[in-house]
């Protein structure tokens, strides 16, 4: 498929006499005139009509991706509500003026090497010898400013460890005049220690939370007026319960306000009561970093009901002044009082040689900040666009994409050769985020491994099918990781895979357990959660567009700003890519229902081992029986709900559910052996089970 192929379909939806769904449009792109509403309308006679010559499935993923990225959009027919006809926004037709869609978003190129700095890389020998020739120039040139653009298992840590150990070897640099900034306190660990086995002490290796701490308790009388600490988790509880108390609501008012249904389901109460405390000061930190007063924010502005916004606005507004009255403060409030500090205090601010910067695709606007008040000489930077996936919290890519414009003297070095991953792995990665227009990656693995896409009829079967996959691998389980968009297909998964007795660790967006330690365990994990991690087998589940791009979010307050400050659906893409980069060996990517997300391309497709749901498989069969009691116990728990005048999941959890399909029980005796069925539900419900098992 062209790059220009879109605008063919936004031309078509733009020329149609009338707006159509989306089979018509197909069948109109692709000419067929067996379309009874083509030849009754005369469609045929359009100038777009068999404009594009593809399988079904391509163009329904291509007018997926247009959807997603708002060129076109749904409305729904008057009088019937699930009737959706597309039609073209104010932003497809400006593209049908200006195409942009496939212009280079990025201005980084390949290296070229002159042949000075070849031989200057020769003269270091031994000290360079176990790298390739982009590494060894990232670690010792001499330019002043330097973004290492370092791909996905390019080495990135040990290049920036390399380059610090060249700097003070050879340069003869003061290791106290060298500054590291590292993103997570395990990160900054490592580089410690990397650097102590290299004979390298007193080199500041810091976290921007970490070094503005120091500064922070170093400075305090200067910039507070009581002694402050940073926030514990123990202190957000108690201003989370005050607030509660003061707007005169609790815990579980707060959760019924501020989830949907959806969003509850599947969740304890405390893991609910977590992510709305999380929520709550993640908002108050959203708007100290956009400079925004907390007693000024309008309701207008944020997408949620007039409820949800009052409740945070008063949470919110509360937590804000008890913080201020307690002396506490959080990581934003670190940053902003650093920075205010040092712009008040400029004579404080320390004069470091070198500054570098891992991760440099994760940085924010403030931090930007706090760096180029601290830079006096040399920034060497280390960042992967193609994994910018923290838009939502403020980081951006911009600050990639714009080094080279900002910073004289700068120079970009790409880091393309893989060493992580199987050949075809990283094919596939190249195909995903082909749009970005950076080069390819290159792979220095190859091997009888296994990269598959297969596709099930329901959930119950794709489960079935990793679980069955797990137990019969020969990777060991600490080196298999089964991935998720979403925290619920997560918890879910968890549910299913207790019954089948497979131990695991579960690890989704709010935990903060390290993995490594859990030996012998497959890891479930949410994308965000296991970036900069690596397994030999990679699962990645739920392969569908409803989660890839996800749809919806089991944190609210995402739903509350008006995402124009990033592009979600480029950010989605570049999870995706995240989720399948961290496979060795194995990638066995799984999805149900007709079509896989269209982030899985028709070139990707072809590097794939691709199985389609096959509905007459004796595995799908017999999966198959096992789901039909999963879907009508869940119709028995919605109208028993409904009966009783209570939420579904109050009735009885999925992972009950799925106990009892799994296991089939034949009596009220057998029935007793199910976990989560109490005396009482067993009292009440047993019988009615037992009719909808047989």
């Amino acid at each position: 498929m062209a790059d220009s192929d879109y605008l063919f379909v936004l031309a078509a939806v733009k020329e149609l006499p009338f707006n159509v769904g989306k089979k018509l449009l197909i069948d109109f792109l692709r000419g067929d005139e067996s379309n009874n509403s083509v030849m009754n309308n005369s469609l045929f006679e359009l100038e777009n009509f068999g404009a594009l010559a593809y399988e079904k499935e391509e163009l329904d993923a291509l007018i997926e991706d247009l959807l997603g990225q708002g060129f076109l959009g749904y409305d729904f027919v008057q009088g019937k509500k699930f009737w959706k006809i597309i039609e073209i926004t104010k932003k497809g037709k400006e593209e049908l003026i200006n195409p942009s869609l496939f212009k280079n978003k990025t201005k980084l190129k390949e290296v070229i090497f002159s042949d000075k700095e070849k031989a200057l890389i020769l003269s270091f020998g031994d000290f360079l010898s176990e790298f390739n020739d982009a590494q060894k120039k990232a670690i010792i040139s001499r330019i002043k400013n330097i973004l290492c653009v370092a791909g996905a298992g390019s080495g990135k840590t040990t290049v920036l460890t390399k380059r610090i150990e060249f700097l003070v070897k050879y340069n003869s640099v003061n290791p106290e005049n060298i500054l590291a900034i590292t993103f997570t306190r395990k990160a900054r660990t490592q580089m410690l220690q990397k650097l102590a086995k290299l004979g390298i002490h007193n080199c500041k290796v810091e976290t921007f939370n970490s070094y503005c701490e120091k500064v922070l308790n170093k400075y305090e009388s200067k910039i507070y007026d009581k002694p402050t600490r940073v926030t514990t988790y123990k202190d957000k509880i108690v201003a989370i319960n005050k607030a509660l108390v003061v707007l005169e609501t609790d815990m579980s008012k707060a959760i019924d306000v501020y989830f949907s249904d959806g969003q509850i389901k599947n969740k304890s109460k405390e893991q609910l009561a977590r992510t709305f405390m999380n929520d709550c000061f993640f908002v108050r930190d959203y708007l100290k970093s956009k400079n925004e007063n907390i007693q000024d924010i309008k309701h207008d502005k944020y997408l949620v009901s007039k409820d949800s916004f009052e409740l945070i606005y008063g949470v919110t507004k509360f937590i804000d002044a008890y913080m201020k009255k307690n002396g506490l403060r959080d990581f934003m409030d670190q940053l902003l009082d650093t920075l205010e500090l040092y712009k008040s205090n400029p004579k404080l601010i320390p004069k470091f040689e070198h500054i570098l910067v891992d991760e440099f695709q994760d940085v924010n606007s403030l931090q930007v900040e706090f760096l180029d008040l601290l830079k006096k000489n040399n920034l060497f930077c280390v960042g992967d666009p193609r994994q910018s996936i923290f838009g939502w919290r403020g980081s951006d890519i911009k600050f990639i994409n714009e080094f080279e414009e900002k910073y004289d003297e700068s120079e970009t070095i790409m880091l393309t050769t893989n060493y992580r991953s199987d050949e075809k792995i990283v094919k596939i990665m190249n195909k995903e985020i082909k749009k970005m227009n950076l080069p390819d990656l290159k792979s220095e693995i190859s091997g009888e491994n296994k990269v598959a896409l297969i596709g099930f009829e329901n959930e119950i079967t794709e489960f079935e099918f990793i679980a069955q996959s797990i137990l019969s691998s020969e990777s060991k389980r600490d080196e298999i990781f089964v991935l998720s968009r979403m925290n619920k297909q997560l918890n879910e998964l968890s549910d299913f895979f207790k019954l089948k007795e497979i131990p695991h660790i579960l690890k989704n967006d709010d935990a903060v357990s390290d993995i490594q330690e859990h030996k012998g365990k497959v890891v479930l994990a949410t994308v965000h959660s296991i970036k900069g991690l690596e397994a030999e087998t990679v699962y990645v589940t739920g392969c569908t567009s409803l989660y890839f791009p996800c749809k919806g979010s089991e944190h609210p307050f995402l739903e509350m700003i008006k995402v124009d400050e990033y592009d979600k659906e480029e950010e989605e893409r570049r999870l995706f890519y995240v989720a399948i980069s961290r496979a060795k060996k194995n990638l066995i990517l799984s999805y149900t229902g007709k079509y896989p997300t269209y982030f899985i391309t028709k070139e990707m497709k072809d590097e794939l081992n691709y199985s389609k749901p096959n509905k007459k498989s004796d595995a799908n069969i017999h999966f198959k029986t096992q789901s039909n009691i999963v879907d009508r116990l869940k119709e028995w728990r919605k109208n028993k709900a409904e009966e009783l005048g209570t939420k579904a999941f109050l009735i009885m959890h999925d992972s009950t559910l799925l106990e009892i399909a799994d296991k089939k029980p034949l009596s009220l005796e057998e029935l007793r052996q199910i976990k989560g069925l109490a005396a009482n539900k067993l009292s009440k419900f047993g019988e009615e089970l037992l009719d909808q098992i047989y």
